[in-house]
């Protein structure tokens, strides 16, 4: 690989814990072998095509503060060559196995669809030439029904027959991509698909549109043989105030109600878990008690503001807890650790862009590397077990087969008197996961 525009930088080294250089990492060793799998195996990182190559340091208060020596010129198209260019180059030099796209980041948008499909192709074209020669691959791409102003009102959800339409083949040429890329997973991310104010809204209409729309996707998959894993993006708000993918539980009854569960799972957001109220790996569990965990966006968000910060996540007791619930589900199959994050606004050089993966890609393998232990020793596993064991024989193994009811309960509930109280030990738990976590 020829270097242009990180010439300055190494790829990033394994380096050990003891290491104090700033450039290598201290618990991310790609080729580590873990019960047969390597590390870069298990982790599946991706980057984020949006937030390290086309953002900015922009915020809602004021414009960008980030400047990048590829995107000077004039011509949009040479500019996206460009950018793709560094893109790859940093991926190989971060060591990343995957990277994720919106359809509207990698080509400019058109003045017609047909213009826009142009583009696309081209940028595809010159994507699938790097990931050749890179061996990099697409975790997942997907099309931006957000940004442009014709989807003010959502794509899928839109009260206007001709932008829904318009959404439709935009998608369709989305998966069509996805698919000459390669892509593992699509993703639907429904940021403006909701509403802000009852007065105008048929909500009902709306999601029976949402469920028609994501039906006509799973049908069109099977006409171009598209074999990768359709993803549900939970957010609860922002941009729109009323977001009809809220969280894990509200999609998993919106897939069932409109019979779509059997082909879609959930690609789990640090920071909307949070905006929903909930902790990440509240969304995991529930999305792994439906058999529904897909991937996961790598961020964290601030919880001090109210909107999507979008961080990179450092903080390994959270992913410690969200890596235990993973790993008990048996991974996350076909998904990954997408770094969904961007740097912060005074956060310029490009060292930071170095920085920010490094540090988060060193949080999740050491979060991996303690949850493992923790369940390899089991004493978390062995409390909880003792902690249900009432339902495992007698009436208790009988409420679970659902062949008691309350009359019979009522006699058991007679005969034993009044419960004995146990002790759920919450604080010697959480003294016992600091004990995993700072020895």
């Amino acid at each position: 690989m020829k270097s242009r525009h990180f010439a300055d930088f190494p790829q990033i080294p394994y380096e050990g814990p003891g290491t104090d250089n700033p450039l290598a990492f201290r618990h991310y060793n790609p080729d580590e072998v873990i019960d047969g799998k390597t590390m870069k195996e298990h982790m599946r990182f991706g980057i984020a095509y949006w937030h390290s190559f086309r953002g900015v340091g922009a915020d809602p208060f004021g414009p960008g503060t980030i400047e990048r020596p590829w995107e000077k010129g004039r011509d949009e198209m040479s500019i996206a060559k460009k950018r793709m260019d560094a893109a790859f180059e940093f991926f190989q030099k971060i060591q990343a196995p995957f990277w994720c796209y919106h359809d509207r980041d990698i080509a400019p948008e058109g003045k017609t669809l047909r213009e826009s499909n142009k583009n696309l192709d081209v940028l595809v074209k010159h994507a699938k030439a790097h990931q050749k020669a890179s061996g990099v691959k697409l975790l997942w791409g997907t099309a931006s029904l957000f940004t442009n102003p014709r989807y003010m009102n959502g794509g899928a959800t839109n009260p206007d027959a001709h932008v829904f339409a318009y959404a439709a083949a935009q998608v369709k040429k989305a998966m069509e991509t996805t698919l000459t890329l390669g892509g593992e997973n699509y993703v639907f991310w429904g940021g403006r698909e909701g509403y802000e104010t009852l007065l105008n809204t048929d909500m009902k209409r709306e999601q029976d549109h949402l469920a028609a729309f994501l039906h006509m996707a799973v049908d069109y998959a099977k006409q171009i043989g598209f074999k990768g894993q359709f993803l549900i993006e939970p957010k609860p708000k922002e941009p729109t105030k009323h977001q009809y993918d809220f969280d894990v539980a509200s999609g998993v009854a919106f897939l069932r109600t409109y019979k779509l569960d059997k082909h879609f799972k959930f690609n789990i957001e640090t920071n909307h878990a949070t905006l929903a109220g909930h902790t990440f790996n509240h969304e995991i569990e529930v999305a792994a008690a439906h058999n529904m965990l897909g991937s996961i966006d790598a961020n964290s968000g601030d919880l001090l503001l109210g909107w999507d910060t979008d961080q990179f996540n450092t903080d390994v007791k959270e992913l410690t807890l969200a890596m235990i619930s993973i790993l008990r589900a048996g991974g996350l199959g076909s998904g990954g650790f997408n770094f969904d994050a961007k740097l912060r606004r005074p956060s310029i050089d490009l060292a930071d862009l170095f920085h920010a993966h490094i540090g988060g890609m060193d949080a999740y393998a050491l979060a991996f590397k303690i949850a493992r232990r923790i369940l390899a020793e089991g004493k978390f596993e062995e409390i909880i077990k003792a902690r249900y064991s009432s339902f495992n024989v007698g009436f208790g193994r009988q409420i679970e087969k659902q062949k008691v009811g309350f009359k019979e309960l009522e006699k058991i509930a007679f005969k034993l008197g009044e419960p004995t109280r146990v002790s759920g030990r919450q604080e010697y738990l959480e003294k016992l996961l600091n004990t995993y976590l700072h020895g």
